[in-house]
């Protein structure tokens, strides 16, 4: 029989593994470093902030600065100084509610050493302005958050003033400067003035203790200057209702928040602000009769001075009760709330063209 056929094997092949020595190491070059920083002077960052504000300022007073300043040219063009023209004056100034006092100071300031003579509407601006701002600059105050904790700021104000509201953007402030922020809904009669707030504290990230429409003012300010003390909050502000219907009964709200907070801290409220609506007029010297009498204002925030050609109504205020004015407000951003400056306000009233 045939032998079956042979299958030859492959051949062997051997694998050569060839080791290619390693690369040379690669220098890495030093980054680069960065160009210098030119420094930033702070002044030239705050200057287009403050020309902001000046002009918003300008801009929110313009109503009562026209009513002033476009009289005090009609009476002042080619006429003589004499008996009928500052009587057509103090009127205008009475008018802006400026208040008498105040008026009678111009009138003399203007009168004296240009009596029968022609004086021009520039020169009577300045005298206002000049005036103006001798009687604010003494209440031209600062406000400052104090070291205690909670300091404890009592807000109190009619319905309608924009009480809430400067509660919300002096919390906003506060936060930006660092400090932790609470705040109680004390005006428990009006379920707007609640949801404002608590819009308000979700917006800056601020606690906000609430109840339900008509709860006790006193026991929810108790809870929140409990909490607020337990939780190391820096600044607690009471929002308060703010009927003038009822003064007795008013005073007696305001005096039962006060008394339940100082069973936590006998030094508590630590501010009592008042705050007031250019746009009421006579309305608001009422009003700080009231409030300064009732709650023990330490200090006025007036608003809605852009709303208004009554804006003179803060002078006639300083002149009266001699508050410290920490701030103003001259429209709804938490930008148009700024710190009082009695220059500033006194040349932008009049009309100074670098107001």
């Amino acid at each position: 029989p045939q032998e079956p056929a042979r299958v030859q094997e492959p051949p062997k092949i051997e694998t050569v593994v060839v080791v290619e020595p390693p690369p040379p190491p690669v220098e890495i070059a030093p980054p680069t470093p960065p160009p210098p920083v030119a420094a930033v002077d702070v002044a030239e960052v705050e200057a287009p902030a403050r020309r902001g504000w000046l002009a918003r300022l300008k801009d929110g007073l313009s109503k009562s600065r026209q009513s002033i300043t476009s009289s005090i040219g009609s009476i002042f063009t080619k006429r003589k100084l004499d008996r009928a023209t500052l009587g057509e004056l103090e009127d205008v100034l009475i008018q802006a509610d400026l208040g008498l006092p105040v008026a009678e100071r111009i009138i003399a300031a203007v009168a004296a050493g240009r009596y029968d003579r022609e004086i021009e509407p520039d020169e009577v601006k300045r005298i206002l302005a000049a005036e103006v701002e001798k009687v604010l600059k003494p209440v031209e105050i600062p406000f400052n958050f104090g070291s205690e904790k909670p300091f404890v700021i009592l807000v109190v104000g009619v319905n309608g003033s924009g009480k809430t509201t400067t509660i919300g953007k002096l919390g906003a402030i506060a936060k930006q400067e660092g400090f932790s922020v609470m705040f109680a809904a004390c005006d428990t009669f009006r379920a707007a003035a609640i949801e404002q707030l608590t819009v308000w504290g979700s917006r800056i990230g601020a606690r906000t203790i609430a109840r339900p429409t008509g709860a006790d003012a006193s026991g929810l300010a108790f809870d929140a200057m409990a909490e607020a003390q337990e939780t190391g909050t820096d600044i607690l502000f009471i929002d308060t209702a703010g009927r003038l219907q009822n003064k007795a009964y008013l005073m007696d709200e305001l005096d039962k928040i006060v008394r339940v907070i100082r069973k936590k801290d006998a030094s508590a409220p630590h501010a009592v602000l008042l705050v007031l609506d250019a746009t009421t007029g006579q309305n608001a010297l009422a009003q700080a009769d009231v409030f300064t009498k009732v709650a023990g204002v330490t200090g006025l925030i007036m608003t809605k001075l852009d709303g208004t050609a009554r804006g003179g109504i803060l002078v006639a205020i300083a002149e009266r009760f001699r508050l410290p004015v920490h701030a103003i407000g001259v429209g709804e951003t938490i930008d148009d709330l700024q710190p009082f400056d009695a220059r500033e306000f006194s040349r932008a009233i009049a009309g100074m063209e670098d107001a």
